[in-house]
């Protein structure tokens, strides 16, 4: 062989070894970036399931102060309604005490 063939055959070796080695860091460089995707993953998971966690928690406590709330707004109406019927209740005595002051007088 000649010494030009030699070169170029070390020169194309050359750029062989550049575009292997330039591969490999793109190689290891992939990697790091999977393993960070999936921790990264891994941790979104688990706040995801913390979330709605939350969220079943805090259902279950808005559904508990709806029915709070509906129970308190029945009572308030028959709170009403005993002041209504016994201020019905104190007019008739009323009218009942007046008619007997009638009668007596």
């Amino acid at each position: 062989m000649s010494d030009t063939a030699q070169y170029i055959d070390l020169a194309t070796v050359d750029r062989l070894a550049q575009k292997v080695t330039t591969l490999v860091d793109i190689l290891e460089r992939t990697r790091r970036e999977l393993a960070e995707s999936q921790t990264s993953n891994e941790r979104l998971n688990n706040e995801l399931v913390e979330a709605r966690t939350s969220n079943e928690r805090l259902n279950n406590e808005l559904a508990e102060t709806h029915t709070r709330l509906a129970a308190a707004q029945n009572e308030a109406a028959e709170a009403e309604s005993l002041r209504s019927e016994r201020e019905q209740v104190r007019s008739k005595v009323s009218e009942m005490l007046e008619r007997l002051e009638g009668l007596d007088g």
